[in-house]
């Protein structure tokens, strides 16, 4: 199998970063990318700023590569996700030229000659990957090795608390989003009601920039439904996170709230989304909770839950993933937030990431499965370890070249409802905030 690529599903960050480490250590990489350009995913949130500066955003090898070309890295400042696109990742793209195809759209991987059940001289065998284009056209590659860096962007969670959609989500899909809105596109929002579904970065950015589109737009309202009450960690880690940007995207919304900008509702867990007349025809949705409360209707509602791992093209492999996050088992022990919570986690690399199945690797944000504090420079290090795995370095495998910033965030997943005794396993008792009128028990 000497000759054949490793195949790696997804052209984002972490896929292409892999593609450049496998050249550095003499291995053919093959990028299949489903969107039509490098980091498709990336570019639906292009107007959202990270909050990791330049230097965190760059993969070593990635730059190694493309000192030649005559790039040279950004050194100062928070790109939105366009900007890393347009200065890195694109360029990155462009150098690494036809070992990247656009438009392939992975649907299926396997052993040549072999399903799930076989066990006999399974190893030998090449990957299948089997991918379909833009066209339809259906193809399969062989691979003497895959590394999944697929994300999650693709697989939100719905609004239902029970991580299931609501009742009535699906047949109110056109008054819902999954992203957070863009000032710049404030059409659907503005002079319009509007509630944000979701606690964690993602609904922080989504409510800034609706109190942004607010101060332009008259008239614009925004209610927040989240699922627990309100501790000293409800907004991130503050001035305590090691990524101040990080740390800042929360307090803006801790702000906005404080300010009577946004309406906070807490302990509210969605049951139901329920359709109802507005006025001019346009139907509105109305929020009914677990409990029986329902919000004020809304023109849109913006659910940002969280996201989950696309296993479906993964079914004829053999895995060995957390039941919890649906992440690889020993990453889950590290990044679970019901265990640890307490800030940083530990850098993992190929034995942590390696499947039953030899020589394959979930990398990047499908990595962590379910769990939100993902960073690119995670990605970086887990491609660079994986890729000297693959070579046969496996000194450099196992060695780490990373540590890990802290969030400042010290509460555990805790209850919904009690504070008293919540948080994981390093958790103090969260302490309960009283942040104005606004605040609804």
């Amino acid at each position: 199998m000497d000759e054949l690529p490793v195949v790696v599903i997804g052209a984002g960050p972490q896929g292409l970063a892999a593609a450049a480490h496998l050249l550095e250590r003499g291995l053919e990489p093959l990028v299949l990318e489903s969107g039509s350009g490098p980091a498709s995913a990336i570019a639906e949130w292009g107007h959202v700023r990270l909050f990791s500066a330049w230097p965190e955003l760059v993969d070593a090898a990635s730059a190694r590569f493309l000192e030649p070309t005559g790039w040279s890295a950004p050194t100062e400042g928070y790109p939105t996700g366009a900007e890393w696109i347009e200065r890195y990742l694109a360029p990155l793209a462009a150098a690494l030229g036809d070992r990247v195809r656009y438009d392939a759209r992975v649907v299926g991987v396997g052993r040549k000659g072999r399903d799930r059940l076989v066990d006999a001289d399974r190893a030998a065998q090449p990957f299948t990957v089997h991918l379909t284009s833009a066209d339809g056209r259906e193809e399969r590659v062989e691979a003497r090795a895959v590394i999944d860096a697929s994300g999650t962007w693709r697989g939100p969670s719905p609004a239902g608390a029970d991580g299931i959609p609501a009742l009535g989500e699906r047949a109110a899909a056109d008054l819902i989003a999954y992203q957070v809105p863009d000032r710049a596109h404030p059409e659907r929002y503005a002079g319009r009601h509007t509630v944000v579904v979701g606690a964690g970065a993602s609904a922080f950015n989504a409510v800034h920039e609706l109190v942004r589109i607010a101060a332009d737009h008259p008239g614009t309202r925004v209610t927040w439904a989240i699922r627990r009450g309100v501790t000293a960690d409800t907004f991130g880690g503050g001035a305590a996170d090691q990524l101040p940007e990080r740390g800042a995207v929360g307090q803006r919304a801790k702000a906005a709230v404080e300010s009577g900008a946004v309406e906070l509702v807490t302990g509210f867990r969605t049951a139901e989304i329920r359709r109802e007349p507005g006025a001019g025809g346009a139907d509105r949705a109305v929020l009914v909770g677990e409990d029986g409360r329902a919000l004020p209707a809304a023109d849109t509602v913006v659910v940002l839950t969280g996201f989950r791992p696309d296993l479906s093209f993964l079914s004829e492999l053999r895995l060995d993933l957390d039941p919890t996050l649906q992440a690889p088992r020993r990453v889950a022990a590290e990044v679970d937030p019901n265990i640890h919570s307490c800030g940083s986690v530990q850098a993992t690399g190929a034995a942590d990431l390696a499947q039953p199945e030899p020589d394959l690797y979930l990398v990047g944000m499908k990595s962590y499965g379910r769990a939100p504090t993902f960073l690119a420079l995670t990605g970086y290090e887990q491609v660079r370890s994986v890729a000297a795995a693959l070579a046969g370095d496996h000194e450099a495998a196992a060695r780490v070249e990373l540590a890990l910033p802290d969030t400042g965030v010290c509460g555990g997943a805790g209850l919904y409802d009690e504070p008293e005794g919540a948080g994981g396993c390093c958790a103090p008792t969260p302490v309960v905030l009283t942040l104005g009128a606004s605040l609804h028990g």
